[in-house]
Parts: C-alpha cells; sequence; structure tokens
C-alpha cells in the first residue's frame, strides 16, 4: 500500500508513521505541497497511491470521479500529532483491509 499525505497533515505525523505503513509520503516529498486537489488526485491515480487527508474536498472529488485513487478521510480534527498518528495506527487493519477491497474507494476514519 502507498500512502500520500495531504498539506493539511503534518509530516511528523507521517515521520511517526513509517514504522506501521511501509509506504508513506508527504506532498511535499513529490514537490506537490503547493498544488491543487486535482493535481495530487491526478498523482496518486498515475501513481498507484492512496491519499490521505482531513481535508473534504478530496471526498467530493471521489464523489464526483470515482477511484482509483482510493481516499481515506480523517475527521478527527485539530489533534496533537502524536493522537493523530495513534488514530491512523489503532486503524491499521482497517485500512489495509480498504486497501485490498476493490468494491471501495473511501474510507472515513472518526476520533473516538
Amino acid at each position: 500500500m502507498k500512502l500520500l499525505f495531504d498539506q493539511n497533515i503534518s509530516h511528523r505525523v507521517v515521520n511517526l508513521l513509517k514504522t506501521e505503513f511501509e509506504f508513506c509520503l508527504t506532498v511535499k516529498e513529490v514537490d506537490l505541497f503547493e498544488a491543487s486537489d486535482n493535481q495530487i488526485w491526478r498523482y496518486c491515480k498515475e501513481n498507484g497511491l492512496t491519499v490521505i487527508t482531513q481535508d473534504d474536498d478530496f471526498e467530493k472529488l471521489y464523489l464526483l470521479m470515482g477511484y482509483p485513487p482510493k481516499v481515506i478521510w480523517v475527521r478527527t480534527g485539530n489533534l496533537p500529532n502524536s493522537e493523530l498518528a495513534n488514530i491512523l495506527i489503532r486503524n491499521k487493519e482497517t485500512i489495509l483491509e480498504f486497501n485490498d477491497n476493490p468494491d471501495v474507494g473511501l474510507l472515513e476514519i472518526y476520533r473516538l
């Protein structure tokens, strides 16, 4: 599974996740930090990446264009980086199942 984290998720979160998820990139690492959501969408589609975001714009793109790419929408609000990383780690099994399911293109993760 290849994950690309949108601008609204800190690179510090991604650094905390690299031991749990084998392939994590930030938009900054692929020169898309200033890119539009459409440009990020296309990049993910062309490169087989799943986008992880806290932005509902990707949910709108998913509803409009379907998938790929798959979208993981983290709906937790603002949290400390370590707490956000822990939420994603606690949901690792769900994320892996989502990635392997060809019939689902959007996963919403909430704070419990």
